[in-house]
């Protein structure tokens, strides 16, 4: 389907995908930031390599990403201290990633007494999240009720994962 230049839709994000893509920069971001840190430990070459290759591939995502970023409400980029957002940062993904793989792991489950360590595992889970989350949003790091400083907080976290050497 091809748009009129025209159309809203060419020139802004609908909240839903704004969303989305809010997720998956801050995600990416977190990663290469801790992949660029770890690079320098590997010392098996093949391996180096594929930490190499997916640098450059959430290199590549990001760049593409930030692309739309100017179609969506962003502020400035504010400056802030970043360590203890992206510890945050890092644990509220690793909370919510927790969360779907218990999920997921329930509906593949056909031992109940499996089945109840998995779904107990999923309560403390759910949690833990509420518990980052509420951290974060306290602290300001994580400003999910103010979508322009959400989107803003995203570009500064990419722009430093972008920015790092490795």
């Amino acid at each position: 389907m091809s748009y009129n230049t025209n159309d809203q839709r060419q020139k802004t994000l609908a909240w839903h995908e704004t969303l989305e893509l809010h997720e998956l920069v801050a995600f990416q971001s977190i990663g290469l930031m801790k992949l660029k840190d770890a690079i320098g430990k590997v010392k098996e070459k093949e391996l180096k390599e594929l930490y190499r290759q997916t640098i450059r591939d959430l290199e590549a995502n990001l760049n593409e990403l930030m692309a739309f970023y100017k179609m969506a409400p962003r502020s400035e980029v504010d400056e802030r201290r970043l360590d203890p957002v992206f510890y945050a940062g890092d644990l509220l993904a690793f909370a919510k990633t927790s969360v779907r793989n218990y999920a997921i792991a329930i509906t593949e489950t056909a031992t109940p007494q499996l089945r109840n360590v998995f779904s107990k595992h999923l309560q403390k889970a759910i949690e833990c999240h509420a518990r980052v989350f509420n951290y974060m949003y306290k602290h300001g790091y994580y400003p999910s009720y103010d979508f322009e400083k959400l989107l803003a907080n995203d570009v500064t976290l990419a722009r430093k994962a972008l920015s790092m050497k490795y």
